[in-house]
């Protein structure tokens, strides 16, 4: 996955440029509003990229995952089973599925990595709205504002998958916690 995220970015970039050029020799409004299309797909590919490198620089998959912010609510439980996550979460994409195997690593280990991955989704649901700020200079906001929804809203489920499974993962860890401290 992450290889085909990068070239998908470089891809889209290098496009947005090319239109971007044709644009200012033809003023074509084809030109444009493929330029601008391009753009904005590079900036939520790239800043998906960039907002999960500074986290994993950060934190190296190490968070503390008693604390409040990564509790689960009372009423959340009830909203999964409305939106039917344990039916949808396995068909979702991983960025790095090694990075959840309880193959390569403890139960704890991924319980921490599942909340830096929280995080990074988190705050790339925030930036899915900075491109609103180029509907200032290019005009049709409500483009902007559909795209920026959408990207938001697929963060969104990864948040709600991660919380969804770390809820039982950390059951795991204190098991595994428990059966060490008996044996």
């Amino acid at each position: 996955m992450p290889k085909v995220m990068n070239l998908t970015t470089a891809f889209c970039f290098k496009i947005a440029i090319f239109t971007t050029i044709l644009y200012h020799f033809s003023n074509s409004e084809i030109y444009i509003t493929l330029a601008i299309t391009f753009g904005t797909i590079t900036y939520h590919l790239g800043m998906r990229l960039l907002v999960g490198l500074l986290y994993n620089i950060g934190m190296k998959n190490r968070a503390n995952y008693t604390k409040k912010w990564y509790q689960i609510h009372s009423w959340e439980s009830r909203l999964y089973q409305f939106l039917k996550v344990k039916k949808w979460k396995a068909k979702m994409p991983t960025y790095k599925p090694d990075t959840f195997s309880n193959k390569k690593h403890t139960w704890d280990e991924i319980a921490q990595a599942m909340c830096q991955s929280e995080l990074v989704h988190e705050t790339n649901i925030v930036f899915s709205f900075l491109p609103l700020v180029a509907s200032v200079r290019f005009g049709a906001f409500s483009v902007f504002l559909i795209t920026s929804i959408c990207s938001a809203i697929f963060d969104l489920m990864f948040v709600i998958m991660q919380r969804y499974n770390r809820s039982r993962i950390v059951k795991m860890v204190l098991r595994e916690r428990k059966d060490f401290q008996k044996g």
